[in-house]
């Protein structure tokens, strides 16, 4: 049995939010369309496909990650949950500048 937490999936999609076709990230794993930067909710650890709950995930905020990355934080429409993931080198500056604004007290 594979006991590893991550699990290197990256594949093409089209995002259910902007309909919009994603790439493959090449470097790593893509787990969100890095147009409007939604998320889907369907994993436990990363790249398991084994959480059942299927909701979108809404980007909420950034927060600093380790070394010189920053994650977004999400929040799962269907279930609350919260989710973090690293923002990727193509993701839409622009929405991540829009989320920052929306987020700032």
């Amino acid at each position: 049995m594979d006991n590893k937490r991550f699990k290197e999936i990256d594949e093409k999609f089209i995002c259910e939010v902007c309909g919009k076709e994603v790439d493959k990230l090449i470097y790593s794993s893509r787990d969100h369309c890095n147009h409007c930067l939604f998320s889907k909710h369907v994993d436990i650890n990363p790249g398991d496909r084994m959480e059942t709950c299927h909701g979108i995930l809404e980007p909420i905020g950034l927060e600093k990650g380790k070394k010189e990355t920053y994650k977004i934080v999400y929040k799962c429409k269907k279930c609350g949950a919260i989710r973090k993931c690293t923002m990727a080198q193509d993701d839409n500056f622009d929405r991540i500048l829009e989320i920052m604004k929306e987020n700032s007290f």
